[in-house]
């Protein structure tokens, strides 16, 4: 990366952090309610010295993976299958598009009526939540395989599961990419809300108790540390998309 586009992207960070920093030290805010970041750091260390951080992210990021996963490899191959079987895509299909404008934390609720307060209704709430974007773009992107390509490998003697598998998975994996990165956010947002409604364990549940405590610097902390694991996911997975469709270039 050249470094004037580091600066670039480094910059609007620092001012941030700096503004943080300065805001409640000079009395622009209420440092009972912001406290400067040097003082959520101090929290963040003593968090994760005690080990009070570490085993709240791990059981989080637990949940979100069997949850995202999962919908993963449903989702995909659901979503293909639609595409290349009309009766399936009939009877799936309306039912992907009345329940796709649903508000994602919606389904937090619904799950912890029907499986409890146990680490089952927030695998569920990830899954349920991240399904639905992994089934439409797997859907679009084998729609979308240039049909001649379809026709000369069943012309060619190809089986339509050879043509499934090898042809329109792959064709239809740029999409596909696409929506799991989408999941991946929506994954986050999912796990830290059934946590805030399912308390115990996890990030979320974390953040909610430090909060009603009124320890806002390691509440924050918390925080900044979802979105630094989000970060970090979403741009692991950037670059492992841009591996895996190299070969499209």
């Amino acid at each position: 990366m050249r470094p004037p586009l580091v600066i670039s992207r480094i910059t609007p960070v620092v001012i941030m952090a700096v503004t943080w920093e300065l805001a409640p030290r000079l009395g622009g805010v209420n440092p009972d309610f912001l406290p400067s970041l040097t003082m959520v750091a101090q929290a963040w260390w003593r968090s994760v010295a005690t080990g009070e951080l570490p085993y709240h992210a791990i059981v989080s990021l637990a949940n979100l993976a069997i949850g995202l996963l999962a919908s993963i490899a449903i989702g995909t191959l659901l979503g293909v299958l639609m595409a290349w079987h009309p009766l399936l895509n009939a009877t799936v299909g309306p039912l992907v598009q009345m329940t796709f404008p649903i508000p994602r934390t919606a389904l937090v609720p619904v799950m912890i009526l029907w499986l409890g307060l146990g680490a089952a209704s927030k695998i569920a709430a990830i899954f349920s939540g991240c399904l639905l974007p992994v089934i439409v773009s797997a859907y679009n992107g084998a729609r979308g395989v240039e049909p001649t390509l379809i026709w000369s490998a069943l012309a060619l003697g190809a089986s339509r599961r050879q043509v499934l598998w090898e042809i329109a998975l792959p064709g239809a994996l740029p999409d596909l990419m696409a929506g799991i990165r989408t999941a991946i956010a929506i994954a986050f947002v999912l796990m830290v809300t059934s946590e805030f409604l399912v308390g115990g364990r996890g990030l979320g549940y974390l953040i909610s108790f430090t909060g009603d405590a009124g320890a806002y610097a390691a509440m924050f902390s918390v925080v900044l540390t979802v979105a630094a694991l989000g970060f970090l996911a979403d741009r692991l997975y950037l670059h492992l998309m841009t591996q895996i469709l190299r070969w499209r270039e």
